[in-house]
């Protein structure tokens, strides 16, 4: 993977950090950041494989707020891999791997992520160490080091409502 920092000091993240994608219009996502999985996951659904110009593509939906349907994106981008992917669980699945940016504490890399419902995890994103490597040091006994977005967005996140007023942005 190739990274665009020119800084060889590891930045020290949290166990979970807000992430964004921009290449694919994604973000902010919370995350957590896994150095016990190889590769990164993102939750995606609607995964539809298609041609274009001879390359394969993939078609998907991303839900960047846990419990909510709410600012779906809809993605195109080439297919970079396919894969059968171990879980934590033991289960094995097919998925299909992008090569996308990442931003993470204000650095951004280009990493592999896999496409795959999330539903019924945590985060809609899990940041593995081939990202990880790329100069960052996770500190498992601290969160959101990089800071935390405003308050619509993290209420968002958990699945509030943001109509109405809302008294600052912490």
């Amino acid at each position: 993977m190739v990274s665009s920092h020119s800084s060889s000091t590891p930045v020290v993240a949290g166990w979970r950090e807000w992430v964004r994608l921009p290449a694919l219009g994604v973000g902010p996502v919370k995350a957590k950041l896994d150095t016990g999985a190889r590769t990164s996951a993102l939750h995606a659904f609607d995964l539809t494989r298609f041609e274009r110009d001879g390359a394969t593509w993939v078609r998907f939906s991303v839900h960047p707020w846990q419990r909510s349907a709410d600012d779906a994106v809809y993605v195109e981008c080439p297919v970079h891999d396919r894969r059968t992917i171990r879980s934590s669980t033991g289960h094995t699945q097919e998925r299909f791997v992008v090569l996308t940016e990442l931003e993470l504490l204000g650095r951004t890399i280009t990493t592999e992520v896999t496409l795959t419902r999330r539903d019924e995890m945590g985060f809609r994103m899990l940041v593995g160490r081939e990202a990880l490597r790329q100069g960052f040091v996770v500190d498992s006994g601290h969160s959101y080091l990089g800071g935390r977005p405003p308050r619509k967005v993290r209420r968002k996140n958990r699945g509030v409502a943001t109509g109405g007023s809302t008294r600052g942005t912490a």
